[in-house]
């Protein structure tokens, strides 16, 4: 008996061992026939970019290799004339077994430890976003009462916001492994200064040097020094007809500024408007002023908007989209996105939507 566990364990130890030295990835497609290509691919850019290939074979198909550190992977098949199909999942070192259904939402992947964390959090939001899409289908309704359409639109924000707290729990819990730091990049825009601090130490070193966690950190000290309570920072761009100008033209000059992150084609941000200029109407002569910063990257479409949207508010800037300094400076990865500052130069409140702009812009001019 001691001689057959001690065999049991010298070939659990050698399996380790194997599993260790590289990754094996297998799996099936659900209607693909022999000789049909497979694909492993990565994210570049907003596309998906080949590195590996493999034919079906006996209704199969394996990757191996090794791989130093897990990676967010995807296993990639497009049938002729159909629909792609496709996972993504943690390339790791060890067997991993991908089953790619027709239906998105039958597919698994499962075999090595992020994998297996990562399916369970799959199936935590697969109900919750299958209602998300089938509330986006049903709000195009023309026979819907306004009240019906309010009710599906709370229901989905209220779905939303439950699917970004389920991502944020499980960056918390796993932030010591590949699925947490894919979690953290996927809800970091939503997370307080203080949730995302309290991360950061705990990040092993193999993932401290991804270019994205790099990023989130730079983020988060713009975060911190464009924060409530402190002082505005102070960046140059130009008006519509060209002339260079300061944010401190209109900052600090003794009125309360609202300054407005926005796109011309940034929907959201086309819906706010109306908020926005019913705001400027009331409050512009009583100490009050917007600054419209845009992250457009084309003059005319920019200039376009602003006469459409019935902008009459000062507008400013650099047409450098998403690299747009102002953008950068105050930690926007958003938009719309709103920075009140008081009188003194002193930011008030960041990221009001709504009725909030309305109460806070009253209660500063008090």
């Amino acid at each position: 008996m001691k001689k057959s566990l001690a065999w049991i364990a010298t070939a659990a130890l050698l399996a380790a061992c194997n599993s260790g030295n590289g990754y094996v990835v297998t799996g099936s497609v659900e209607g693909a026939a022999d000789g049909d290509t497979i694909y492993l691919a990565t994210v570049q850019g907003r596309q998906l970019a080949n590195l590996d290939t493999t034919v079906i074979s006996n209704g199969k198909f394996k990757f191996e290799g090794k791989q130093d550190t897990a990676v967010l992977r995807y296993v990639c098949y497009t049938p002729e004339g159909d629909q792609p199909q496709r996972t993504d999942f943690f390339l790791e070192n060890g067997r991993i077994n991908i089953q790619l259904a027709k239906d998105e939402k039958n597919n698994t992947i499962g075999g090595t430890a992020n994998n297996d964390t990562y399916m369970a959090l799959k199936q935590q939001n697969r109900e919750a976003s299958a209602r998300m899409m089938e509330i986006r289908e049903a709000v195009n309704d023309p026979s819907l009462t306004d009240e019906a359409r309010q009710k599906l639109i709370d229901e989905y924000e209220s779905i939303d916001e439950q699917l970004v707290n389920n991502m944020k729990a499980a960056a918390t819990q796993n932030i010591t492994n590949a699925v947490g730091i894919q979690m953290l990049k996927r809800t970091y825009y939503d997370m307080s200064i203080e949730e995302i601090e309290a991360l950061i130490p705990q990040i092993p070193a193999e993932f401290a040097k991804d270019e994205q966690i790099v990023y989130i950190k730079e983020m988060t000290e713009k975060k911190k020094k464009t924060a409530e309570g402190q002082k505005f920072i102070d960046f140059t761009m130009k008006t519509p007809e060209g002339q260079e100008v300061k944010l401190s033209d209109y900052v600090g000059k003794g009125k309360v500024v609202l300054v407005d992150f926005w796109a011309s084609w940034c929907g959201p941000c086309c819906r706010e408007m109306p908020n926005l200029v019913e705001v400027y109407a009331q409050y512009k002569d009583k100490g009050f002023e917007i600054v419209g910063v845009s992250l457009d990257r084309d003059a005319e479409s920019w200039k376009k908007a602003i006469q459409e949207l019935n902008i009459t508010w000062p507008q400013m800037s650099d047409l450098k989209f998403w690299k747009c300094e102002g953008a950068q400076l105050y930690a926007v990865n958003s938009i719309p996105h709103t920075v009140l500052i008081a009188a003194d130069g002193t930011i008030l409140a960041r990221g009001l939507h709504g009725a909030e702009v309305a109460e806070k812009v009253a209660e500063a001019l008090k």
